[in-house]
């Protein structure tokens, strides 16, 4: 989405429906934002090819996969170049710990969110995967005690 795409009360309505349910039907959708039917598929339609609306996702609980220990992995990056980073991040994003990839500014170049099965797995993740990385410089790991993701953004101004 490269330009500011204009959110009205309607489009309002059907984005924080969605985020309620995303697995609701159209008719179901219709009503709840309180129009027809064609006119919320014809709204949702144009949100997805604006690309406001660019996805619809299963909320996992990572306990019940056995990954509950979840960790933030700070990871400063060497040479400094868009080759590197790009080539690093596409290898990191591809690993099967990682749930969430952050290019950051500060004393870290990229935070990795992962979760494992313990703390045996995220040591052997970060021993036995990043530092044998040659462009990782630096690794500082904070395990999540608690994880609280918000899953909404509404209500939009």
């Amino acid at each position: 989405m490269n330009s500011m795409i204009h959110i009205d009360e309607l489009n309002r309505k059907i984005i924080g429906s969605l985020q309620n349910n995303a697995r609701q039907t159209n008719r179901e959708l219709a009503i709840s934002c309180g129009v027809a039917p064609s006119t919320s598929l014809e709204r949702l339609r144009s949100l997805e090819r604006k690309g406001v609306v660019n996805g619809y996702h299963a909320s996992i609980n990572l306990q019940a996969i056995d990954r509950g220990t979840q960790a933030l992995v700070a990871i400063k990056i060497k040479p400094p170049s868009r080759k590197t980073y790009d080539a690093f991040r596409a290898w990191l994003i591809d690993q099967p710990q990682v749930t969430g990839v952050f290019v950051v500014s500060g004393a870290s170049d990229i935070l990795a969110q992962v979760a494992v099965r313990d703390t045996d797995a995220l040591y052997s993740f970060v021993i036995d995967g990043l530092t044998q990385r040659p462009e990782v410089s630096d690794i500082q790991t904070s395990i999540i005690y608690e994880h609280y993701k918000k899953h909404t953004i509404m209500p939009l101004e």
